[in-house]
């Protein structure tokens, strides 16, 4: 009888640390995963492909992972969605369609990361066209143009960028404005005030009973009401160069942002309808990828690609701002990274992999390789013990961190 249960036991186990990773910044929309259990191992390539030209990161769930990409053509190119089997790097489906490079300063293709959620991918193109499809087979179920529908003339400058935001039965779409749709019929619920558009992606939170929203802007921070949008707070933070690219962090009623251009970081408390500054410094200017939370601190990199200065890992103390510790790491660079369990999983933007202890005392890691070549500014991906890397020419490698 007993060794009949041990099996049973022991598969359960297996699974345990295993975990999706549906959508932009992960389960929990914080770039922190609760998966365990995984190798400090990058030597295993279990499959590579090609995805195009593009920084769109990638989603996984259900046994499969979703992507885009462009073919890099300027004048008639195409951008498509991809459905690949995430253990294989067989591609399940893909839907293609006309769509601009858009490569201002960068090699240009699709920035946003496409939203799972049951049976329906969300993906929005570079232009702002939004798709809704059926997860088996890559079906259209809706689409729209969010150009049109915002009245935009033109995209902006680095294109629509953020990734979808599910919020119920809404979906949020940052498109200068921020735009609640049905998210099983597209259809327009509310449209917020408008401002220059967001790079970085929506997220929400609760304060009493209310759920509320946090984007930063271009102008800078905004705190909307999520059943009718309207601007209930805002905090001018702007740079030199008319780009914010990140994620507000809300922990309760605290919201951190942090830009790039030397702009450096603030911590602001969202109460009795008001935001109050509770620290602003230069500890922490994270360009085009966010810092992640762990308990009460912070791991992000420092710098900016295009600029000379610091191009540092550093990690300050979430509630006041204070530096606990700052790498200066050339391999790095300016690069993204993710945390799974108790480890950092680090990507520089040339294409070396770092993997170190989660530690607010200092930076000391188990091992590190150069794992993808050419410019790495999308952030790694951990779901379920596979490891996915991408790079702007459109290479997406899968590692096998499994035990």
């Amino acid at each position: 009888m007993k060794k009949i249960l041990i099996l049973p036991l022991l598969l359960l186990n297996s699974m345990i640390w295993a975990r999706d990773w549906p959508s932009w910044l992960g389960p929990d929309g914080t770039g922190v995963s609760t998966e365990s259990g995984w190798r400090n191992n990058l030597e295993k390539q279990a499959w590579k492909t090609k995805v195009g030209v593009g920084f769109s990161s990638v989603s996984v769930a259900g046994g499969r992972l979703y992507t885009m990409g462009h073919d890099g053509k300027k004048s008639v190119g195409k951008e498509t969605v991809y459905c690949i089997d995430a253990k294989t790097g067989k591609t399940a489906w893909t839907h293609s369609y006309p769509a601009p490079l858009l490569d201002y300063l960068h090699e240009g293709g699709p920035c946003s990361t496409p939203t799972v959620e049951d049976s329906t991918v969300f993906a929005l193109s570079k232009d702002g066209i939004l798709h809704a499809y059926r997860a088996k087979d890559g079906e259209i179920l809706w689409k729209k143009e969010m150009m049109k529908e915002s009245g935009m003339k033109k995209p902006p400058d680095w294109g629509f960028s953020a990734s979808p935001y599910l919020l119920g039965d809404l979906l949020l779409i940052e498109a200068g404005a921020t735009f609640a749709l049905d998210k099983k019929t597209g259809e327009t619920k509310w449209k917020s005030q408008t401002y220059r558009a967001a790079y970085g992606s929506p997220t929400s939170f609760k304060s009493g009973k209310s759920d509320l929203i946090a984007v930063l802007k271009t102008d800078g921070l905004v705190i909307l009401d999520a059943t009718s949008g309207k601007t209930l707070a805002f905090e001018k933070w702007e740079t030199s160069y008319r780009t914010n690219a990140t994620t507000p962090i809300v922990r309760g009623d605290k919201i951190f942002i942090s830009t790039g251009y030397k702009r450096g970081c603030a911590l602001f408390q969202y109460k009795n309808g008001k935001l109050t500054k509770l620290y602003e410094n230069r500890n922490l200017s994270t360009h085009m990828n966010n810092a992640i939370p762990v308990g009460d601190f912070l791991y992000g990199f420092d710098g900016n690609v295009h600029m000379a200065g610091p191009k540092d890992f550093v990690c300050i103390r979430f509630s006041t701002g204070e530096l606990q510790w700052r790498q200066k790491d050339g391999g790095l660079m300016v690069g993204s990274l993710i945390v799974a369990g108790d480890r950092i999983i680090a990507l520089g933007q040339r294409g070396e992999v770092a993997i170190a202890p989660v530690d607010p005392k200092k930076f000391s890691p188990l091992t590190r390789d150069q794992v993808i070549g050419g410019r790495c500014w999308t952030p790694p991906v951990l779901a379920n013990g596979l490891l996915y890397l991408r790079n702007a020419r459109g290479d997406l490698v899968c590692l096998e961190l499994s035990e």
